[in-house]
């Protein structure tokens, strides 16, 4: 029988629904002596999903990704796998391959013998590591690169290296603890792009570690936002920076303008913690009406400009108590003429800011 394109998209989409998560955490708790470092953590992450961890350090992200691993045992809960209980599974059992911020590459090694060396441990026949280790190469864009050794290539090289050898193996799960946290911004922000690159091209799930939450809103499909052990939320990267769901989400990932208690009063008219991020937040002459319905207004005095490339920030402190911080696009040049100790109005819509749990 054949099926149209039509009826071959509706059976991909019943098997997404039908399969199990590629990895399910329950009750996840992990404790080393007195410390919690994991503490009643659900957490289910899809086939195929980019789906970063992210956190300070000490919140326990890197502890999730060592427990998902094998390297740690859990002191509480379950641990899934494609739907299989690996909870007490070995490492090397595990479907899952690791990528290190050191690479871990072998310095006497030519790339293809490291890219290989995961098959040879298999024993994987000659003919066929070659083959799979020319496709790895190829998936990173480092084909003609075989011969060379770790030394004689730059740090997005390597990191490609690490990727090729994680990937050879064809695993149902991708773990990366902070791979790209040794090189410097621009090759960083390159290998954002390769890297999510690759992951569209091979299709399997990828699980990202990092304290940067620009690379986490970059990469990821979702993100989980890590705190004292605990998941503050978990979301798509649009959702956790427009509507994040605590005071803590809200500083952590990008800045944010926090009003609670007084400040709220006076700013909503209304009880509770709010957020509105500072490109939300427009400036104005303080001799501006603002009178437009939907508005929320508040005057004050400039304290700092702070230029920083494609924008500029405005911090502002308030008549009603608590600075504020507006974001400025400097293409726009919208006021630019603003000077320290300026009086101004900040206005932003009211339908933009977020309701909070302090």
């Amino acid at each position: 029988m054949t099926f149209g394109s039509q009826e071959q998209n509706v059976l991909e989409a019943a098997a997404s629904v039908a399969s199990p998560p590629d990895i399910t955490l329950r009750a996840v708790r992990k404790t080393f002596g007195s410390v919690v470092a994991v503490d009643n953590l659900d957490l289910d992450i899809a086939r195929g999903e980019f789906f970063a961890l992210l956190g300070p350090s000490g919140s326990g992200k890197t502890t999730v990704l060592r427990l998902i691993a094998g390297f740690e045992a859990p002191t509480a809960g379950t641990i899934e796998l494609a739907g299989v209980d690996t909870t007490k599974v070995p490492p090397f059992r595990r479907n899952v391959n690791t990528v290190f911020q050191d690479y871990a590459l072998f310095p006497h090694m030519t790339v293809a013998e490291n890219v290989s060396y995961p098959l040879r441990v298999r024993r994987i026949p000659r003919g066929e590591r070659t083959r799979r280790v020319g496709a790895a190469l190829d998936m990173v864009r480092l084909a003609g690169y075989e011969t060379r050794k770790p030394s004689e290539l730059s740090g997005g090289q390597r990191q490609r290296v690490a990727l090729a050898r994680a990937l050879v193996n064809r695993p149902r799960v991708l773990l990366l603890d902070e791979p790209l946290g040794a090189l410097d911004l621009k090759l960083r922000e390159q290998m954002q792009l390769e890297l999510k690159a690759i992951q569209r091209d091979v299709g399997i799930t990828f699980v990202f570690v990092t304290h940067d939450q620009d690379e986490a809103l970059t990469l990821c499909d979702r993100l989980a936002v890590f705190n004292a052990g605990r998941v503050e939320q978990v979301g798509p990267a649009v959702e956790v920076y427009d509507s994040p769901a605590t005071a803590f989400v809200a500083g952590f990932v990008g800045t944010s303008n926090i009003a609670s208690g007084a400040a709220a009063e006076a700013i909503y008219h209304e009880s509770g913690a709010f957020v509105i991020r500072p490109e939300k937040v427009r400036v104005h002459p303080h001799t501006d009406a603002l009178s437009e319905p939907g508005n929320v207004t508040v005057a004050g005095r400039i304290r700092e400009i702070v230029y920083a490339g494609a924008q500029t920030r405005i911090v502002v402190d308030t008549d009603i108590g608590p600075s504020m911080t507006a974001v400025q696009l400097n293409s726009a040049q919208i006021n630019s003429g603003w000077q320290r100790g300026d009086r101004v109005v900040l206005a932003w819509d009211r339908a933009a800011a977020r309701a909070i749990n302090a």
